[in-house]
């Protein structure tokens, strides 16, 4: 800080500073930000040559990316709106995604249900009671085309959120949009294929790190060659901090386990710039705006150095930080769920200033239920709302060069480079997994900031502060206990009417390939999909080959 400038404070402090506490104290002693760092009280300038900020900041579209991975963000297009859907069965999940198309959404994002997330099919006794209700059930190629229906997928952008199985849905997706006549090099969107980010946050993980790693690395080769604008991984933070992590927890683990990736796939032989560009990543935003809004800027910068440093990538697409936005799904309240409706825009506020490239906003009663389709609309207005009204989408980056802002996003880089230095001390993201320092960090703040709700040292409005008595909440979305015999009877008339041959054929070349070291595994999935083989059967095939991962229990 210029000597002045910090003669100039000194004197402030003493003077009109001073004079006003002593009438008006503070409402507190200290201040914090959502992940319980200190906010002072004023920021200044601080370090602000030209050498400092082209090293630090740059300019948009430019390493190290911290203003924005285009040089005109929402200037020349706007993020692409989101709603993630899915519920019941494939023909009710469509006419939803026809309904929200119809809203002006500019992208699918598919839920699946629990089943279908760790590769079960509807009739088996592992799935009794969970058919469709957080998600589509989807069991073979026959669902996947009834859920695309009528949807061109050459012209829509589709991201679906799958991690273990996530090839196998790939590739059903593939066989949809073959039988529409849609060239693969014109597909877009993206699979979740996260599976790392399972084992500390989530749970629907199937086989050990090792194979899973294997189809995730030959998903990337597959792609590479084949589906060239398709992203073959969303590297994802959301469940991270969906699970109890802070922010810079959340920016810092997901960071680490997108290194595993890298490391992963040019340990198997893929160059970098052949595969990097097509990472994306998933992030959450909390309620703290000036936080979240730090925290993708910190994340670009240190993501850009990592990938060019450290792997060496030259192509800036290589080293470019895209992301996916959620709103907080463990912010949202059952109590006073309008208040739900001020959280998310806020939450969607902080991603659009933090220069996000597609965005999902929350509805009210999801701490409840399944949202109904007035609640999805009023979702998606939300963002368009902020899109054509706000003015926030007018100028690229609009609160770098806020004092407070560029010194939180140091903060958050720094901070998130400590836990990056400790997990490569511990040997990388899979062994710092199986020690359960990861679990063990989330669980510790997971813990601190319930110990401060329960205190009242954190306000959460409507819980522990400014409640009322409330009615029930009436015209919540059920899912008909139905959908599961519906099921059960679509996966039997698929089993007929297939050729049996042609599917033990497929099954058993998939085994081989599976047993084969080097074989990349996606084109024998796509085969066994075309003959109609299922979900269940495809994964018990792996299962067999592969193992089960066992969850690594951290006290």
């Amino acid at each position: 800080m210029p000597e002045r400038l910090d003669d100039e404070r000194r004197r402030w402090e003493k003077s009109t500073l001073e004079r006003t506490l002593s009438r008006f104290p503070e409402r507190r002693e200290s201040f914090v930000t959502g992940s319980d760092a200190p906010v002072d009280r004023l920021y200044l300038p601080g370090d602000l040559s030209d050498e400092t900020y082209l090293e630090r900041t740059g300019f948009p579209g430019e390493y190290p990316f911290t203003r924005g991975v285009q040089p005109t963000m929402y200037r020349g297009r706007l993020w692409t709106m989101r709603q993630y859907a899915g519920f019941g069965t494939a023909v009710e999940s469509n006419r939803r995604y026809r309904y929200l198309l119809e809203q002006g959404q500019t992208g699918l994002s598919v839920a699946f249900d629990l089943p279908t997330q760790i590769g079960y099919d509807s009739d088996d006794p592992m799935a009794a009671g969970e058919v469709g209700k957080v998600g589509v059930a989807i069991d073979s190629l026959a669902d996947m085309e009834l859920l695309f229906d009528g949807i061109p997928l050459d012209q829509v952008s589709t991201s679906m959120t799958i991690n273990a199985p996530a090839s196998i849905l790939l590739a059903m997706y593939l066989v949809v949009a073959e039988k529409q006549g849609a060239p693969r090099s014109e597909l877009r969107g993206t699979i979740q294929n996260d599976i790392l980010k399972e084992y500390v946050a989530r749970g629907t993980y199937i086989f050990p790190p090792e194979p899973s790693m294997r189809l995730i690395t030959d998903t990337f080769a597959f792609c590479t060659a084949e589906v060239p604008e398709w992203n073959t991984i969303s590297i994802s933070g959301y469940h991270i901090r969906e699970a109890g992590s802070d922010a810079a927890q959340e920016m810092a683990f997901t960071l680490a386990n997108g290194i595993e990736y890298v490391r992963a796939a040019t340990a198997a032989g893929l160059d970098v710039d052949g595969f990097a560009r097509r990472l994306s990543f998933f992030f959450n935003s909390h309620n703290d705006l000036f936080e979240e809004v730090a925290k993708y800027r910190a994340g670009r910068r240190i993501w850009a150095r990592i990938m060019k440093e450290r792997f060496g990538a030259t192509d800036p697409r290589s080293m470019m930080l895209r992301f996916h936005t959620q709103t907080g799904g463990a912010t949202l309240t059952a109590q006073q769920p309008d208040n739900n409706i001020v959280r998310v825009a806020i939450q969607a506020l902080a991603a659009v200033l933090g220069g996000t490239q597609s965005l999902h906003t929350n509805c009210r009663e999801e701490a409840l239920a399944l949202p109904t389709e007035a609640s999805v609309r009023l979702a998606l207005r939300t963002q368009q709302i902020l899109a054509h009204e706000s003015g926030v989408a007018e100028t690229v980056d609009p609160l770098a060069g806020s004092y407070y802002v560029e010194a939180l996003t140091d903060r958050m880089g720094e901070e998130a480079l400590g836990y990056l230095e400790k997990i490569e001390e511990l040997g990388g993201m899979i062994p710092a997994i199986t020690q359960g320092y990861v679990q063990r960090e989330i669980q510790e703040a997971a813990y601190r900031r319930q110990k401060d709700v329960e205190s009242g040292e954190r306000v959460v409005v409507g819980v522990n502060a400014y409640r009322s008595e409330e009615q029930p909440p009436t015209g919540l979305l059920r899912v008909d206990p139905a959908v599961e015999e519906s099921q059960r009877e679509r996966i039997a008339k698929v089993r007929r009417e297939r050729d049996g041959g042609e599917v033990d054929r497929s099954l058993e070349a998939l085994r081989d390939a599976a047993k084969t070291p080097g074989e990349n595994l996606v084109p024998p999935v796509l085969e066994a999909v075309r003959a109609y083989a299922t979900l269940g059967e495809i994964c018990r095939v792996l299962r067999d080959e592969f193992g089960e991962h066992r969850e690594t229990i951290v006290l």
